[in-house]
């Protein structure tokens, strides 16, 4: 639905998005492209929903910002949430090895993937991780 059919993105930066760990801090879980998430699947059914997406606010598309300005974009991040009434759990994207800075982020349950597109559009992400009722994390590309 979103994924372009060719993507603009460089391929090594698309292989750094696969391989990275997003975590949410609580409840713990780490999601992993292609990999079916057996806490994020209780978490679906603890809630009541049937799908969620894993954004971030930081770093918009994949440009380095200081940690005050990531700190600044997250927290606009989740006040728009809060005024739309949404529940997230906080976390982090971190890549195992390429140094890349670790990542605010969080985990929105119930977050459709028309929402979550236009939410990570608005913040100048290149991709998203959503997660159906399957479980399996997938990588949106944005652009």
């Amino acid at each position: 639905m979103f994924a372009p059919q060719s993507s603009s993105l460089d391929p090594l930066l698309l292989q750094a998005y696969r391989d990275t760990l997003y975590e949410v801090c609580e409840p713990p879980l780490t999601l992993r492209v292609g990999v079916v998430c057996e806490p994020l699947r209780m978490l679906h059914r603890r809630l009541g929903v049937e799908c969620s997406a894993f954004l971030s606010a930081c770093n918009p598309f994949s440009r380095r910002l200081d940690a005050p300005s990531n700190a600044a974009r997250h927290g606009a991040l989740l006040r728009q949430l809060r005024a739309a009434g949404r529940v997230y759990f906080e976390g982090q994207g971190r890549h195992p090895s390429n140094g890349w800075p670790v990542e605010l982020s969080v985990l929105v349950p119930g977050l459709t993937l028309r929402a979550s597109g236009a939410l990570a559009r608005r913040h100048g992400q290149n991709a998203l991780v959503w997660c159906g009722a399957h479980a399996v994390p997938e990588l949106i590309l944005l652009r």
